[in-house]
């Protein structure tokens, strides 16, 4: 019987939510994410960025509140991970983006060079 062997990459995940929610709001928000995301894979960072003002308004706000998240985990829960933000009341935008280990490891060696 043949083992399957799970391989896990890294994410970067970033979150802008409505600058209508109080701190309590966006609070929560984070908690079930670095929940969700630690229950599916492994929460590396959280970076929050304060609240910045839009290029272009976004559902009539022109600020929000930005957010990144650093993990691992397998191919599959970033998909999952998309969906609840689209379904999650006060996400005004959010983007994933698979960091590609090569590029980051060419450019370490150039820089120790």
């Amino acid at each position: 019987m043949e083992e399957k062997v799970l391989r896990k990459f890294s994410y970067e995940f970033f979150l802008v939510l409505s600058s209508k929610l109080n701190e309590d709001g966006i609070g929560a928000i984070i908690k079930k994410l670095e929940d969700l995301i630690s229950k599916n894979g492994e929460l590396k960072s959280v970076d929050r960025w304060g609240k910045r003002k839009f290029a272009y308004p976004i559902n009539k706000e022109t600020e929000g509140e930005y957010i990144l998240f650093n993990f691992e985990s397998g191919p599959q829960f970033p998909m999952e991970l998309d969906r609840i933000n689209r379904i999650t009341d006060g996400v005004l935008r959010s983007l994933i983006v698979k960091k590609d280990s090569d590029v980051e490891e060419n450019k370490e060696n150039r820089e120790n060079a």
